[in-house]
């Protein structure tokens, strides 16, 4: 194999593709990126066995080959290269790289050594705007599980209906939904659960301007656009029923302004328990008042303005959720929904005459009060 190509060529490979190189692994190879030398250009691909990252970036090639080198050092080493050209090369399993007066050579290993990536053909699949791609994965995979005792709720659970895409994902305290329009797919109504990792490449990966082709083949689910490819295999299971856990009866409402919201949270759980996390609101006509008492620590108060329809409530929280779902439903006003204060509260985006409203919906469990 020999090429020559652009040191800022080079450092975009590497870095699309090191990412899914594992910091830890009992296999050597997976620590290595395979580089394909072709009439096309260079393909780089890493993988962890669960997501896979290949990238095709420009090159002069001479000579067609195939080998896997270590990733992580040609990244270090590339980024410190001065911005001329590189000349790549191999003899038998080591990878040769010249940039002005620098010259290296690494140990790598065969290429058929290499995981072998998953055959999906997006041809077979449907098309998804970047940007909407971008914005359900932005507003929903936070709110997966880490815990492995459930492991569907490890994953994002992505809806295709005929004419919109939907993700959700909870951990049983807090869920996030969101729904948009998209084009009809030759694969209705088809739900996968997708780890939150691939979603992440993708989401580093591609641009809201891009036009994303993705397919399922059998386990696999293969996301492609301008010659950048994620794979990942997906999770086993059949998600949990979300619709039943969200309230539909609220009759407590109150909108108010996120990042006051968000800064009175942030006081008071400063002194709330460590293991809880617990915070009071007491919701009224105009205001919300803030409490806390951790006996072993002591207390807080505080008091923000907010438009109130209904019933008087007291309602516990675990700050860190609140906090989480308040920091991604990104709109400056929010819209609380309540029922009682042992049901599950809902947080949506409140947008304004200008802004194209969201089909977005946060809910939070409450906490038990103990006076």
């Amino acid at each position: 194999m020999k090429f020559s190509i652009t040191r800022q060529n080079l450092h975009q490979g590497l870095n699309a593709v090191s990412a899914s190189i594992p910091a830890k692994t009992t296999l050597p190879v997976l620590s290595n990126i395979l580089f394909e030398a072709g009439a096309d250009g260079v393909r780089m691909s890493g993988t962890d066995l669960d997501v896979a990252v290949r990238i095709r970036v420009a090159a002069d090639v001479e000579q067609e080959g195939r080998l896997t080198a270590p990733g992580k050092k040609l990244q270090e080493i590339t980024r410190e290269l001065p911005d001329q050209p590189v000349e790549v090369a191999t003899r038998g399993d080591q990878i040769e790289l010249r940039c002005g007066r620098a010259h290296f050579k690494l140990n790598g290993l065969p290429a058929d050594d290499f995981p072998t990536l998953p055959e999906v053909s997006v041809e077979e699949g449907w098309t998804a705007e970047g940007a909407q791609l971008l914005s359900l994965i932005q507003h929903t995979a936070f709110a997966v599980s880490t815990e492995e005792s459930r492991p569907v709720l490890n994953g994002v659970l992505w809806e295709l209906r005929d004419g919109e895409m939907r993700m959700v994902a909870t951990n049983g305290h807090r869920l996030a939904k969101m729904t948009i329009p998209a084009e009809s797919s030759p694969q209705t109504t088809t739900q996968l659960i997708v780890p939150p990792n691939a979603l992440q490449q993708v989401k580093r990966l591609f641009d809201a301007a891009d036009a994303v082709r993705i397919a399922r083949e059998g386990n696999h689910l293969g996301f492609v656009s301008n010659g950048t490819e994620v794979y990942t295999r997906l999770i086993e299971g059949t998600y949990p029923n979300y619709e039943q856990v969200i309230p539909k009866d609220n009759d407590k409402f109150a909108t108010v302004q996120r990042k006051p919201l968000e800064s009175a949270v942030r006081r008071v759980a400063a002194v709330a328990s460590d293991q809880t996390h617990r915070i009071r609101l007491q919701f009224s006509e105009g205001k919300v008042q803030f409490n806390v008492l951790t006996p072993d620590l002591g207390e807080a108060h505080d008091e923000i303005e907010v438009s109130f329809s209904g019933e008087p409530i007291t309602i516990g929280f675990n700050a860190n959720y609140l906090l989480e779902v308040l920091r991604y439903v990104g709109t400056e006003e929010v819209k609380l929904g309540f029922k009682a204060p042992e049901r599950a509260a809902t947080v949506e985006p409140v947008t304004g005459p200008d802004e194209e409203a969201l089909d977005y919906l946060c809910l939070v469990m409450p906490l038990r009060l103990v006076d």
